[in-house]
């Protein structure tokens, strides 16, 4: 069974620059370093440790590895007014999204709406980072992404489809934009990844052991479930049909594995769907709305055991405000390993979806 790791506080700045050096010291070039940094500290503060800094080694291992092109050759091709591919040739997946946020934002503003394929990309990272940024510009957002087969389909025995995220973004009159980023599993596996590293067991819902079972150790999972059994699953499917088969990528149990083939890109997809609210009545109202809804939130009566209501995805931002004053809380063993002169550990190459 799991053993709990000792864990230290650190900086928002000081995790931010182990994080890039250790990219940059993997081989990645300054530029797609530092928007990776600031995308895995983002998770970090958060509280989003799936997403963060335990993510490096591996991140780390598959660039010195040559899995994700150092100097990409992205090609943006607009396939309509309102519809576009952005090609990433495999390069970084935080970087290559992010500077696809440039794309998207254009085009909304000048047709209202946009649906823009980020495709041939390594894993970009927690989505709640891009929709958040295209609320501040005014726009509402979807983002949705693809991952490794590794969730049993409901009634199913075997893995098909991935954890697939959804994220959803909005501008407020005040306050930083709400967004909402979820797994179509009861849990992302940076979750189970999380609970690895900080010696953590998980609830025996979240997944199954080999034989099917039910399991509490992060250690012995073999497939993630879908929340609400077949909900989930269906909205797995959509998330796959809209960030990779409609680009005609690999889709269900053919997307690669996040561990397999180090050497080799993953041509992954992920999606930006976006629209200018203003198109339908005026942004002021909007927000008005929006900040209207978040006050009537906070005013409903708690139920027993609750402090308060809290809008969906409120909680990452009381995270990051505590974190930022307070310092964020980070497995020691990780932070070890970003001091250290060690690139990576050898750990993940042709391992399984679910390697430690």
């Amino acid at each position: 069974m799991t053993q709990k790791n000792e864990t230290v506080k650190v900086t928002a700045n000081r995790l931010h620059e182990l994080i890039k050096n250790k990219l940059m010291q993997a081989g990645l070039p300054e530029e797609a370093a530092e928007e990776t940094a600031n995308h895995l500290t983002y998770a970090d503060l958060s509280d989003i440790h799936s997403h963060g800094a335990v993510r490096v080694a591996y991140y780390a291992e598959r660039i010195a590895k040559g899995g994700v092109t150092l100097e990409p050759n992205i090609n943006f091709t607009q396939t309509g007014p309102g519809t576009a591919t952005f090609d990433g040739d495999n390069g970084q997946g935080h970087y290559v999204a992010n500077l696809a946020l440039e794309k998207v934002i254009q085009m909304v503003k000048e047709n209202g709406i946009a649906m823009v394929g980020v495709t041939h990309v390594s894993h970009t990272g927690m989505l709640a980072y891009y929709v958040e940024k295209l609320a501040e510009e005014g726009i509402v957002s979807l983002s949705m992404t693809q991952s490794d087969p590794m969730v049993v389909p409901f009634g199913g025995a075997e893995n098909y489809f991935g954890t697939n995220p959804i994220a959803f973004g909005a501008p407020r009159k005040n306050g930083r934009p709400i967004f909402f980023d979820m797994a179509t599993t009861v849990q992302a596996w940076g979750k189970i990844l999380d609970a690895r590293s900080k010696g953590d067991s998980i609830p025996d819902t979240w997944a199954v052991d080999s034989e099917g079972n039910p399991t509490t150790d992060p250690h012995q999972v073999a497939g993630l479930l879908p929340i609400a059994g077949p909900k989930g699953y269906g909205l797995m499917m959509i998330v796959d049909i809209l960030a990779g088969m409609i680009f005609d990528l690999p889709f269900g149990k053919h997307v690669s594995s996040m561990y397999k083939d180090l050497d080799k890109g993953r041509d992954l997809g992920h999606v930006y769907i976006a629209v200018d609210p203003s198109r339908f009545t005026s942004l002021d109202q909007f927000t008005s709305n929006i900040e209207q809804m978040v006050d009537e939130l906070h005013g409903i009566q708690p139920a027993k055991g609750f402090d308060q209501v809290y809008y969906p995805g409120e909680l990452a931002i009381e995270s990051t405000e505590r974190n930022l004053a307070e310092g964020i809380e980070i497995p020691k063993h990780i932070i070890d390993y970003l001091e250290s002169d060690m690139v990576h550990f050898d750990q993940y190459g042709n391992k399984g979806a679910f390697a430690e």
